[in-house]
């Protein structure tokens, strides 16, 4: 029996790598990601883009924001994924959130983005924007306050809830200045949710947070989906060092075997 509030992070470690291998092997999945933010939409894509999944960043002020913003990165996207906004800021519009996701997946935005568990306990919101339409699936960490066993319960009381969640990034999408968790932290969060959270397929860490070393040891204790690659690179580095060479180096290096997918989870 592994005890998870203990100190002993390379047991749990292992123990979490046991599950992520029953469940997956040795694949591990990753996503390449446009960020745009919705006060920012360019007019066009860069031309070495190679996106997996187009996502709206930004919190809109008006449900009118939101649609505008959703209809002009669908005209960018063509038949690619879109992604959008936290279900916490889409309930805070002035139509109610069932409502509000038919008119966006009328506009044509497929998924929410995120849906950060220690914000959102209503699993009634979830019900409701899934009847509108939009595609309900990824839960995150938005705060930052709350790690480990705490913030792994709530992704399981939803779970329960109203199910139909695909993957859960249990790390911090804000990272505090003033208390950063620690790597150590960082890990155990990941192993933790691993091991508690079986019903969930995928525990996500994310690339443009955490960077390609925390990314890789994450790895190796339990995650097996990479979000946020860099969809597009600047071509000054050189082909070898290009965001994809980086992410599919770091996962082999890790022993596994590096697999792209888009923002559906088809895989490429």
């Amino acid at each position: 029996m592994i005890d998870l509030g203990g100190q002993d992070i390379i047991a749990i470690g292992a123990a979490a790598d046991d599950v992520r291998r029953r469940l997956h092997g040795v694949k591990t999945t990753f996503v390449r990601v446009f960020e745009v933010h919705l006060d920012a939409i360019p007019a066009s894509c860069p031309s070495t883009l190679a996106a997996g999944e187009f996502r709206i960043t930004g919190r809109p002020a008006t449900l009118e924001d939101a649609l505008g913003a959703v209809t002009r990165v669908r005209a960018l996207a063509g038949p690619l994924p879109v992604s959008g906004f936290a279900l916490q800021d889409l309930s805070a519009l002035e139509q109610p959130i069932e409502t509000a996701a038919a008119r966006l997946r009328q506009a044509g935005l497929d998924a929410v983005a995120e849906l950060p568990v220690d914000i959102v306990e209503d699993a009634a919101l979830i019900a409701a924007a899934r009847r509108g339409g939009l595609v309900v699936n990824r839960l995150t960490n938005g705060g930052g306050a709350m790690t480990g066993v705490p913030v792994v319960d709530r992704a399981i009381a939803l779970q329960r809830a109203v199910g139909g969640f695909r993957s859960f990034a249990p790390l911090p999408t804000v990272v505090s200045v003033a208390a950063p968790t620690t790597g150590y932290d960082d890990v155990k969060t990941v192993a933790t949710a691993r091991l508690m959270l079986e019903d969930i397929p995928s525990i996500q860490v994310d690339w443009t947070l955490y960077g390609p070393k925390l990314a890789q040891v994450a790895l190796t204790m339990g995650a097996d989906d990479v979000y946020g690659v860099a969809a597009f690179d600047p071509g000054s580095l050189g082909s070898r060092r290009s965001a994809l060479a980086e992410i599919v180096g770091n996962i082999r290096a890790a022993g596994l075997e590096p697999v792209e997918r888009n923002g559906r989870f088809e895989l490429l």
